[in-house]
């Protein structure tokens, strides 16, 4: 590989950091075939380089990831260095034989290592030591149907949704709320001071999720083509006319009944008995 790989960060400026993501952005993006023969020399032959240019290629993908936590006040270097680590993670568990890209699967790893980084170190989850309270502070807040102090209804409810005892939700929500901070910009004397909000990412065009939806959709596909292959040709052609042809005028029962000399009642049998074999296919 022609690039040193920038997996270490300098954190001590924002020069290091400047010229971090510049090089991951040139880095180059790698094709389903070339990923996946890179993950076979890694697999077959321990080959160290291929490693390399695995984990290079996804480095954006961790930033990405990163910036959705930095609203947690952490430096951006500190997260997308515990993210690098659950890339390599992934990496190294990858299976090149599975009809998967890597970035679908290493950013489970980056979200779990950053995760585990947050817990450890943001100076109101020093108090969430045990294993129900860690499952509150990431879901207390988005739980919650409204600001303020939560009703004994509210907090039975999310106690009994996230498998927590309600008192443990009430202390949680204790220490939320009393540090909570406004996502409105506040002025002061001299300055405004920007809120969390100014922080936060914005992940609809997130890198790993537009690959993600893009697989998902792919399966998809697949799965509705297997299921369409199952059928005879005529329910297959009524199938595909009435639900399936966006660019083409959708037949009514009474059209396709006269195209094939049944009744409209036996074309309707028709696309209900095709519906229920398909979808026992796709839920197989």
């Amino acid at each position: 590989m022609s690039q040193t790989m920038p997996v270490m960060l300098d954190t001590k400026g924002n020069q290091g950091l400047a010229q971090y993501l510049q090089q991951v952005n040139e880095a180059p993006i790698l094709t389903a075939d070339e990923e996946r023969a890179l993950a076979v020399r890694l697999r077959d032959e321990d080959d160290l380089d291929a490693a390399r240019q695995l984990v290079f290629s996804h480095l954006r993908y961790v930033i990405s990831v990163a910036r959705g936590f930095m609203g947690y006040g952490l430096p951006i270097q500190d997260l997308i260095q515990e993210g690098n680590i659950g890339l390599m993670k992934a990496v190294k568990r990858f299976d090149p034989d599975r009809d998967v890209r890597l970035v679908s699967f290493a950013v489970h790893w980056i979200r779990a290592e950053i995760y585990d980084y947050v817990i450890k170190n943001w100076r109101i989850v020093k108090v969430a030591t045990t294993k129900a309270q860690r499952k509150l502070f990431f879901n207390l807040r988005k739980s919650r149907d409204r600001i303020g102090w939560m009703r004994q209804n509210e907090v039975d409810d999310i106690a009994d949704r996230l498998d927590v005892d309600s008192g443990v939700v009430k202390e949680m929500e204790s220490r939320l709320s009393g540090s909570d901070v406004s996502f409105d910009p506040l002025e002061s004397d001299d300055e405004l001071i920007p809120s969390p909000a100014g922080y936060l990412a914005d992940n609809r065009y997130d890198p790993a999720r537009v690959l993600s939806r893009a697989d998902q959709a792919a399966e998809r596909t697949t799965a509705l083509g297997n299921a369409l292959a199952k059928l005879d040709d005529r329910s297959r052609d009524i199938i595909q006319r009435r639900w399936l042809n966006e660019d083409a005028p959708k037949p009514t029962l009474s059209d396709l009944a006269d195209e094939y000399g049944v009744s409209a009642e036996r074309i309707r049998q028709i696309e209900k008995k095709a519906m229920d074999n398909m979808k026992a296919v796709l839920v197989a």
